[in-house]
């Protein structure tokens, strides 16, 4: 067995010898029923004293991973089918990991992204936002009106920082198609999902602390850790989501304070975390003993395909933060989201709340309580994914019939975004140039990176703009990569000698 022993470590070494032929076992390379060598034995061959063995021994018993036997010796347990083999260390400790963050000065994309929106004669492929004209107004009024007979001027005053009590009621029952029971106590109502990033990293925290991301991931969550002045380590994504056996190695050397993940029609990529790597997750959090943020503004958004269940319903020890909005699908000018999390970190998160914002707007809250309740959310999501359903295949349909060859995209069964590869001839710069002239705006793919990007990609988004706005979007997207492309083949036939450095 290949165990490593630091002597100048501070952690005890049976704790060493223990977590080394855990890994052994939990990793399938020490198999079912494997004989570990006698205590004896291996002490001798490590070079320790044969307590700290028979206490190393000790400990994998407790873990359930081995058993002892008259005349066979120390075993490796067979694992019943179904149960993972990897259970934490013991509960998080949410009081000792609450921290006082840090800010910096922001990076102005998402305030440009915005500013976009009242731009009209910019065709916006840029902005994660709904479609305004798809908001049922007739209904707002009808149960705005109700609320304030009803509850009159109570539903303008004050209310509980973690929200209005029937409102997180009703978050709990909005939950359960998610696969997540939750009580109110274990709510918290934010201001939008911005807000509740910015929670998280204002209460769990510090700056220099390592922070695991997706890369690509949603910028708007890089500019909120690049505040808390942490670290960013970025872990790479395929089709099935973030890259698990990567993870995997990087926690080997690393202990992050916090992994952040959007597991389902991930921001900027589309991508959907596959269920064997949603169970790996929360395996390598449980053992490291790293919560996990999980970012879910999406999932109510599946176009096709079957459902997956949050990381929040797999996680029975209270290892995931889930955090959602409302505002990729009703009124996002209300700004409201939420936390699920264990009641002890609802209440730091709602102490820390209480110096940002006492509490989130109340009038709101009721209005948002009344779709839930009343079922008008439920029939103004169908409507909605009927059309964002029908908008991506046009985007889709459109990209197919102007694109130059080299680029190329995805289809995302859900959400809001298309990723797309530029060629290689196309510089990223070059093409913001063309496409500012034909006044059409996308997302660089580079602002979803902690680094330097991986290639040269853009992201679209399909839901803000009508049908054939998204039509002549794609056609001046398409002008612009053409334009791209053929700028240096002009500059090149046009430039005698040796061109300046510039």
């Amino acid at each position: 067995m290949d165990i490593r022993i630091d002597r100048e470590s501070a952690i005890p070494v049976y704790v060493q010898i223990r977590g080394g032929i855990r890994d052994l076992i939990l990793s399938g390379r020490l198999p079912d029923g494997f004989r570990l060598p006698p205590e004896r034995q291996l002490a001798t061959a490590l070079g320790v004293n044969r307590t700290t063995v028979f206490s190393a021994y000790k400990e994998l018993k407790s873990d359930g991973l081995v058993e002892s036997h008259v005349g066979r010796g120390t075993e490796v347990v067979s694992r019943k089918a179904g149960k993972s083999a990897v259970e934490p260390a013991g509960p998080l400790p949410w009081r000792q990991l609450a921290r006082d963050g840090s800010v910096r000065e922001p990076d102005p994309l998402v305030r440009d992204v915005l500013a976009l929106t009242e731009r009209h004669d910019v065709i916006s492929l840029q902005a994660g936002l709904p479609a305004a004209e798809l908001l049922p107004l007739e209904d707002l009024r009808r149960v705005q009106e109700e609320i304030l007979v009803r509850k009159g001027p109570e539903a303008l005053l004050h209310s509980p920082t973690e929200g209005v009590t029937a409102f997180r009621e009703a978050l709990c029952r909005h939950m359960v198609p998610r696969g997540i029971r939750s009580s109110p106590d274990e709510v918290l109502v934010t201001s939008g999902s911005q807000q509740g990033l910015d929670l998280v990293a204002r209460t769990l925290l510090s700056p220099g602390d390592v922070v695991v991301v997706e890369e690509p991931s949603y910028f708007g969550a890089l500019e909120v850790f690049r505040s808390a002045r942490v670290r960013l380590l970025g872990v790479p994504t395929d089709r099935d989501g973030m890259r698990t056996d990567v993870l995997e190695a990087l926690l080997a050397r690393q202990q992050p304070r916090l992994i952040y993940t959007l597991p389902t029609f991930q921001n900027p990529s589309g991508c959907v975390l596959s269920l064997a790597r949603r169970r790996r997750l929360l395996e390598l959090a449980w053992r490291h003993q790293v919560p996990i943020l999980e970012d879910d503004p999406y999932s109510d958004l599946r176009y096709e395909g079957e459902a997956l269940p949050s990381l929040k319903a797999l996680d029975p020890y209270g290892y995931v933060i889930h955090l959602s909005s409302f505002s990729k699908v009703l009124f996002p000018g209300l700004r409201l989201g939420w936390i699920a999390a264990p009641r002890t970190l609802v209440r730091q998160l709602a102490l820390v709340k209480q110096t940002v914002d006492l509490h989130s707007g109340t009038l709101g809250q009721w209005i948002v309580e009344g779709f839930l309740s009343g079922g008008l959310f439920a029939r103004h999501l169908a409507a909605t994914r009927t059309a964002y359903r029908r908008r991506r295949d046009v985007l889709l349909s459109t990209l197919a019939e102007e694109a130059p060859p080299g680029f190329t995209w995805n289809r995302p069964q859900g959400g809001f975004y298309v990723w797309c590869r530029l060629p290689e001839d196309v510089p990223p710069t070059r093409l913001l140039a063309q496409a500012a002239a034909e006044r059409v705006a996308y997302l660089p793919g580079g602002a979803s990176f902690v680094e330097e990007p991986t290639g040269n990609s853009i992201r679209l988004n399909f839901t803000f703009a009508p049908e054939e706005q998204l039509r002549e979007g794609v056609r001046r997207l398409g002008r612009a990569l053409r334009a791209a492309q053929a700028e240096p083949q002009r500059r090149n036939r046009s430039v005698v000698g040796t061109p300046p450095i510039v």
